[in-house]
């Protein structure tokens, strides 16, 4: 009896393998949704589904949620699940599934963030070139931090905050993308006007002080951190910063924060390695729901949780940032498949 279930399990397996691989020329990953994909209050993935459209739905038992794809554009949409361990097994599952041929396919990651009020303002999209990893670390409770050191984070091996040399090894704590590739996709949507209304003015009228965060939303560069932990406050967004700039030798810029890109950055590494996939065509777009540090006036606390007046996510730019990154991301999307006699091959930015 007990051979049963596995023997059935076979058999539904081998229905499912296609004759030849589904070929597949963008891979779209976002991280959540919220409901069904499409029909109700959006998530990260339902725009796309209902957009592109990715019409047909694949079952996919071994990751979070079903995937979604163009027969005619050849585009599939996932949905990994949040958080660093979710798209790690999410994308690797993807990668060893042996139905898609993903050997020249592009990665876009579109999904939301939180955004440094230093570097832009809410509602903008950002192309990033550098990933990091704010969780491979050692801690110490912030009651128990040394006089002279200014955080109790400090790097795996390193006796105290951002000690030189940074030893990367096996870490994977910083991933630098296709630099190439990463200005390419912003040369392409640079100039693309995003969403402005009044609920973004009155969320970035509160940043005094800080000119970019002010501006209209807009397309930009700027380097990402991928932690866990949803953090919030000025000290840990000055901790961001030079988090980044450690772990890519002064040349990142922190910009946005969220949760996943890294651990999708592993995965495709490791495919890579394996022949599955290319990491060199992998992108990474965030859009700003909010900003990673209160403004004046309020406290960390109260930005974080609405304690605030007229803060926090009372006026949250969740609706215009999964606007901006459909907006932004099938720009990129559309320009590679319909160009895939050359992009098959060669990597745009080359």
């Amino acid at each position: 009896m007990k051979l049963l279930p596995l023997l059935l399990l076979a058999s539904l397996y081998t229905y499912a393998q296609p004759t030849t691989p589904i070929p597949v020329k963008v891979v779209v990953v976002t991280m959540f949704e919220i409901g069904n994909d499409t029909g109700d209050r959006p998530g990260e993935f339902q725009y796309w589904v209902e957009r592109l459209p990715l019409s047909q739905t694949i079952p996919f038992p071994q990751g979070y949620r079903n995937l979604r794809y163009n027969p005619e554009k050849q585009v599939l949409g996932i949905c990994t699940g949040m958080g660093t361990a979710r798209s790690t097994a999410s994308i690797m599952a993807l990668g060893m599934d042996p139905r898609f041929d993903l050997s020249h396919a592009y990665w876009l990651v579109a999904g939301i963030a939180g955004i440094d009020p230093e570097d832009g303002s809410a509602g903008s999209a950002v192309w990033a070139e550098w990933l990091v990893d704010g969780d491979l670390a050692h801690e110490i409770d912030s009651r128990e931090i040394p006089n002279d050191w200014p955080t109790g984070y400090l790097p795996l091996r390193r006796a105290k905050p951002y000690e030189e040399p940074a030893q990367d090894n096996d870490f994977s704590v910083s991933i630098h993308l296709n630099p190439e590739l990463a200005r390419w996709a912003y040369g392409l949507t640079k100039d693309i006007k995003l969403a402005d209304n009044e609920t973004l003015q009155k969320m970035r009228a509160r940043y005094r002080g800080f000119p970019e965060a002010q501006k209209p939303p807009r397309v930009m560069m700027g380097d990402h951190i991928a932690a866990m932990t949803f953090w919030h406050g000025k000290y840990l967004n000055e901790w961001a910063n030079k988090w980044v700039s450690y772990w890519t030798g002064g040349k990142g810029n922190f910009v946005t924060s969220a949760m996943e890109d890294t651990g999708t950055g592993q995965s495709l590494q490791w495919l890579t390695n394996a022949g599955k996939v290319d990491i060199s065509r992998y992108m990474v777009l965030r859009t700003a729901s909010n900003y990673t540090m209160q403004p004046a006036g309020v406290t960390a606390a109260e930005n974080l949780t609405n304690g605030g007046k007229e803060v926090g996510e009372r006026y949250t730019a969740y609706i215009p940032a999964l606007e901006a990154a459909y907006k932004t991301g099938v720009l990129v999307v559309n320009q590679l498949i319909g160009n895939w006699a050359v992009y098959k091959e060669k990597t745009p930015g080359k």
